[in-house]
């Protein structure tokens, strides 16, 4: 590859650099802003002094040491080293101490938990004693302010990772920074507020506990105003880590594009080799391939780069065809994952709440959540999918979808998926369930509508509030708008290939899919042709 491409290439991640550096300095401005507006309005005024300094310097550190764990774990997916939840911290605890034979999965799960909460404890103790040095004369000076401190702390890095806040939400529609920053900041108040009051309360109640020698007598009106400031420092605190949280979310959720500059030699020439090369190099479903498939979506679905979308269409259709092929790696993925976790799994991974499973059907049902982790690189694949096919009617002037072969593999993966997805939800798949049959007068009557579901699956179907079913729900509508997308536009051309008996030819594929079989991929299509599905 040219050396000119390789500046544009995901392998150096520059932009990742740039961002997190920008993202300190952001961050430490806000944190600066409230810090000085505390100390201006509530606490003790900033005078020049090497004790101001030091109390300044030492609450920038702690947001800083809080925002670098935060960006270290922040995942746009749920990250290979899963976080443990509040109840398997403890159970891993007494695994680590008690029992030499622990699982090393389960020690870094919980390894990672503990480094995330202990991070989040010991710079709240720091930044709560910078905020409230003039409360230090109740209760024992800095000793209670920093146990408060960290109690607050603990109690936030529990509710982070047991919420799973760490992963990266891209929003649906691109706004500029400061208009994406300005949104969020009723909800970081808000959520800063609550978190505020719980963990004053639980740190003061725990602070009773305390040693007597960390006690003093002070007067009744004293003790309420500090504590008043005491809640008002905690909330500075929590308001500096939730400003820190979104803002992250905002600059590390940026499109970035994955193109050379427009007018420039390599624009000219191939401007879709670097966006290639991003989503081809990058194994890993880490940032900075969510970053690349967005660039593409949005590229397929807007009408702002033309010219790059253009650029897929070339005479060849070698780049065209990879691009329908890196899109659909996500989906046949997820398509094989779900076929063969539900359908050897489904009778003893969903059993009744109220009985205990083993650790092989946790397992299986750990499998089954995993295959969901993609579901944002998915949804982006279906959209990618969907549009370039849509618009290939149009704009691919040498026909380089049909020639190909992407229409066929396009709509057979679609489907393919959907129908995993469908098992999923405890929907019955069965070859027979969409045979139509003919009746007087050519009328065709459907016996899916039976109303009955296969029996191994249907444990599923009824398990409607459980995340699994929530995100197969999702993942099932946006598949099925997919398809219908493309069928819309060549409904005409799909029902003459019906008719001339060249269906299965132009838009299933010949090789086996990656879930279900020929005939019964032939069956569904049938069922979006006539609009049943």
């Amino acid at each position: 590859m040219s050396k000119t491409l390789s500046n544009y290439i995901i392998g150096d991640e520059a932009f990742l650099k740039h961002r997190f550096l920008g993202f300190l300095i952001w961050q430490t401005i806000s944190s600066f802003s409230l810090y000085s507006l505390s100390k201006l309005t509530l606490f003790t005024k900033l005078t020049p002094s090497l004790l101001s300094l030091f109390l300044f310097l030492t609450f920038l550190l702690s947001n800083l040491l809080f925002s670098t764990a935060l960006h270290l774990i922040s995942s746009p997916q749920q990250p290979p080293v899963s976080f443990a939840s509040p109840v398997d911290i403890l159970f891993g605890v007494f695994r680590l101490l008690f029992l030499s034979g622990a699982g090393s999965e389960g020690r870094r799960r919980v390894g990672v938990s503990l480094g995330f909460v202990g991070v989040c404890g010991f710079s709240g103790a720091v930044a709560l004693g910078s905020v409230c040095w003039s409360c230090m004369e109740f209760g024992g000076g800095f000793k209670v302010v920093g146990f408060k401190g960290f109690v607050v702390g603990l109690i936030y890095g529990l509710v982070f990772v047991f919420k799973k806040r760490w992963i990266i939400q891209f929003p649906i529609v691109q706004r500029p920074l400061f208009f994406s920053f300005k949104m969020g900041i009723p909800s970081c108040t808000r959520r800063a507020f609550k978190l505020s009051c719980t963990g004053y309360l639980i740190s003061t109640l725990l602070a009773f506990f305390l040693p007597n020698e960390f006690k003093s007598m002070v007067t009744l009106g004293k003790i309420v105003n500090e504590q008043i400031l005491l809640f008002i420092g905690v909330f500075i605190v929590f308001m500096c880590w939730e400003l820190s949280l979104h803002l992250h979310q905002v600059l590390h959720t940026k499109r970035y594009s994955f193109a050379p500059p427009k007018g420039s030699a390599a624009a000219e020439t191939n401007p879709s080799e670097p966006l290639l090369a991003a989503l081809e190099e990058c194994t890993a479903k880490n940032l900075s391939s969510h970053l690349a498939y967005l660039d593409l979506y949005m590229v397929c679905e807007g009408n702002a780069n033309t010219w790059r979308r253009a650029a897929f269409f070339e005479e060849s259709g070698e780049t065209y065809k990879r691009v329908i092929a890196v899109c659909l790696k996500p989906l046949e993925q997820l398509a094989l994952e779900l076929g063969e976790c539900v359908e050897t799994d489904s009778v003893d991974v969903f059993k009744v709440s109220s009985q205990l499973k083993s650790p092989t059907e946790r397992e299986a049902q750990s499998r089954l959540e995993q295959a969901f982790y993609n579901m944002q690189l998915c949804k982006w694949s279906a959209g990618i999918v969907a549009s370039l096919t849509v618009r290939s009617r149009r704009e691919d002037r040498f026909g380089v979808a049909q020639i190909t072969e992407s229409n066929a593999a396009v709509v057979s993966t679609l489907i393919s998926c959907l129908l995993a997805v469908e098992l999923c939800m405890g929907k019955k798949t069965n070859v027979h369930s969409a045979q139509y049959l003919i009746g007087p007068a050519g009328i065709k009557w459907a016996t899916l509508s039976n109303g009955k579901r296969d029996p191994a699956v249907s444990r599923v179907g009824k398990r409607k509030g459980s995340p699994v079913y929530s995100k197969a729900y999702v993942q099932a509508d946006i598949l099925r708008t997919s398809i219908y997308r493309i069928v819309s536009v060549f409904h005409k051309e799909m029902v003459d290939s019906t008719k001339s008996g060249l269906h299965d030819k132009d838009w299933i594929i010949s090789a086996k899919p990656c879930y279900g079989s020929r005939e019964l991929l032939l069956q569904k299509l049938n069922l979006f042709l006539n609009f049943e599905a």
